[in-house]
């Protein structure tokens, strides 16, 4: 039996060990239930944005003295909102009561719910008359590595959204099917937002609630008083009812108002908030193309139950659909940065609307001459006939008198894709938050971002890899501009860069961060229940990737949905003009965001492509081989076989060699996109046409979200 003094002996060792810390999942929860930002707590622990998210990921794990302060830090929050308590309001300061826009966007964080909220709930067997949707293993098939499911808010039991059929059955999340009897559009409203405990909460504590979501089958928009179709020239190209339809006089009459928009695919309809209470349902008509087929593919067409569980994830992972992919992930950027927070007056105490540090505020900002469209007003007030920016993704075809007889031997041509390429080139990126300044002949500095004029025409680089200069890949001809990343790079590559003028912004900050660790987030979830996880071997991940879309339909449907709000995005950034009545130097409706911020998407698209080049230079140097042609984020290589394994480089211990393209499931890693003989590259190359856009099978799209 141990002695006293043993026992004691072990317990001082105890002691004596380095703190332990809580989950990391656990420490964001805490600091999230605080209010408090990971850049705040970077600077009270001396530390970096970074590395906390890296605490907050399971990366790393802080050192002494560091480990001691955060340790306390956790305790504290720890007492204050422990993990199993009844959702809390965080300690922030009260809301200014202010009239509330619907430019800003919610958030959601909605899973399963128990239906407790007075609304009749049926059960999903009471449907004989409808063949059955999927078996529940595609729908619940469970997951080796499923993020955890978020707390229910108990304000929308039900979730963001619900698909309402003909029999007044609205399918939820989690497999609930809510009674609706409304009959009319009106009444519809009212009940989703009396009744339905349909909804979300914001994403950002200085945010507001995701309205909800109501999708409409042609059934219901018929039962609703709705055409099925929208018929006729007008309506079709307007894409809206017109204003004397029944339906639109009822909305009117019963005092809700729409949006500037109309009565369209994806309907708003609203009152003026009441204090801080939004009166707010979107409405998704699915026989008016409310999900396009690209972007959600095959979803129109499944049974509503289905729609719900795939929106539902969507929602959960990303934010509840407000409209496209693409306008999607421009409002889940201000949901993550929202323009405004309460702040005290000091004058009079009282509290008020105020700017919120790190977003892009509430007014949109023109920008320099040469990052506006030619059709500006900037531009065409101004008589500007200085150039333009032309930071695009790649489309390059290598010169086929370049090619080397070996490379003309190999017998195949492999095609890789770089997941999300925008998203990881959205990652830790520094952009100007503030108005441009123009400045004459500036020392150029890779640390502020903004719009450079210089001349990198003597730079000469190998002909068998595209200019990373210039989206066709062609050498410079004589001064132009370029995003801060493009010469940084120049300068990376050995080069002086000396430019002539320049257009930069005082106030920076890394403003998609946030937008990119959720989508990137979603990104990696959706695959991993898909059965492709980060823990495969190249091996096992080509395998799985080769039949992940066949095992769950909906999902491949929700992965395809978040790359195209990724690409979508980035493009509404700079959305041009519609309609061909437009006239150049007018204004058009993107233009009163404060999101139309063509710069931003510049530093996107910019970092993007030196990524890529980076990427084929490694490859050069690794392996001396030279890709085909690329296009955006997608490069084709001559391979000895069919795989990418076949011409990777990877050291001899079996780990693929860092720098050069890598297979994975994350974004930035790559993944086989098709396999085509070689014969058949270098016919399409002589023919001036691009092995990559063909290389799957088909044509690919370019999207940048134009």
């Amino acid at each position: 039996m141990a002695s006293e003094e043993e026992l004691f002996a072990n317990i001082d060792a105890l002691l004596e060990e380095e703190p332990q810390l809580p989950p990391p999942a656990e420490r964001a929860r805490l600091r999230e239930a605080a209010g408090i930002t990971q850049a705040r707590l970077a600077t009270a622990l001396k530390s970096t944005v970074q590395t906390v998210k890296n605490y907050e990921n399971g990366r790393s794990e802080p050192k002494s003295p560091r480990l001691e302060a955060y340790q306390r830090l956790l305790k504290g929050w720890a007492a204050k909102y422990p993990a199993h308590a009844a959702p809390a309001a965080p300690a922030v300061a009260p809301q200014p009561e202010v009239p509330q826009t619907f430019t800003r966007v919610p958030t959601v964080e909605q899973d399963e719910a128990e239906p407790d909220i007075g609304v009749a709930v049926k059960p999903v067997p009471e449907r004989p008359a409808r063949p059955a949707a999927r078996p529940a293993t595609s729908s619940r098939r469970p997951a080796a590595k499923k993020a955890a499911k978020p707390a229910v808010d108990p304000r929308f039991p039900h979730g963001p959204l619900a698909v309402l059929d003909g029999d007044g059955s609205a399918y939820a999340v989690g497999g609930v099917v809510l009674d609706c009897p409304a009959t009319t559009v009106p009444d519809l409203v009212e009940w989703t937002l009396r009744e339905s405990g349909l909804g979300a909460a914001k994403l950002n504590r200085y945010g507001k609630d995701s309205d909800p979501l109501i999708v409409l089958t042609a059934a219901a928009a018929v039962k609703l008083g709705l055409p099925e179709r929208l018929e006729g020239h007008e309506q079709r190209r307007s894409l809206r009812l017109p204003e004397d339809h029944p339906v639109v006089k009822q909305v009117a009459k019963a005092k809700w108002q729409l949006t500037q928009r109309g009565f369209g695919p994806w309907a708003r309809i609203y009152r003026k908030a009441q204090g801080r209470d939004r009166q707010c349902v979107q409405l998704a008509i699915l026989s008016w193309d409310a999900l396009d087929e690209r972007s959600w593919p095959g979803v129109t067409d499944m049974e509503p139950a289905d729609i719900a569980r795939v929106l539902g994830v969507y929602a959960q992972r990303v934010i509840t659909p407000r409209g496209s992919t693409a306008v999607s992930g421009l409002e889940l950027m201000t949901a993550l940065r929202p323009p405004t927070k309460a702040v005290q007056d000091p004058a009079t105490g009282n509290w008020v609307s105020g700017h919120n540090t790190g977003s892009l505020g509430t007014e949109p900002m023109d920008p320099a001459p040469p990052e506006a469209t030619p059709e500006h007003p900037v531009v065409v007030n101004s008589g500007w006939t200085g150039g333009f920016l032309n930071e695009e993704a790649y489309q390059w075809v290598r010169d086929v008198d370049t090619l080397s007889d070996e490379e003309c031997t190999l017998p195949w041509a492999v095609g890789l894709d770089l997941n999300t390429a925008f998203l990881a080139a959205a990652a830790r990126l520094v952009v100007g938050l503030s108005a441009p300044d123009h400045f004459h002949a500036p020392k150029f500095n890779p640390k502020i971002p903004g719009s450079w004029l210089a001349d990198l025409s003597h730079i000469e680089l190998d002909p068998r890899l595209p200019s990373p200069f210039t989206p066709d890949g062609s050498r410079p001809t004589g001064p132009a501009w370029y995003q801060t990343h493009t010469l940084a790079y120049a300068q990376e590559l050995g080069y002086d860069v000396h430019p002539i003028e320049a257009y930069l912004r005082r106030e920076t900050g890394a403003y998609l961060d946030p937008w990119h660790d959720r989508l990137k987030n979603a990104y990696v979830d959706t695959l991993a229940d898909m059965g492709v996880t980060r823990d495969l071997s190249d091996t096992e991940f080509l395998a799985a990737m080769e039949h992940h879309k066949e095992k769950d339909p909906g999902l491949a449907a929700v992965l395809s949905a978040i790359k195209a709000t990724v690409k979508g995005g980035v493009g509404k950034l700079r959305e041009r003009p519609q309609g061909k009545h437009y006239k150049e130097g007018e204004t058009w409706p993107a233009l009163s965001r404060p999101t139309w911020r063509p710069d931003i998407r510049a530093a996107v698209i910019s970092k993007a492509r030196v990524n890529m080049h980076r990427k084929l230079r490694n490859m050069a140097d690794m392996t001396g081989l030279y890709p085909l042609a690329v296009l955006s984020d997608c490069v084709v290589y001559p391979s000895p076989g069919t795989s990418p394994l076949d011409f990777l480089p990877y050291a001899a211990s079996g780990k693929p060699q860092p720098g050069g393209f890598r297979l994975g499931p994350t974004p930035g890693l790559a993944k086989l996109e098709g396999v085509q003989s070689m014969l058949w590259a270098v016919d399409l190359m002589e023919k001036g046409l691009n092995p990559a856009r063909h290389i799957k099978g088909g044509d690919a799209v370019l999207d940048e979200g134009e």
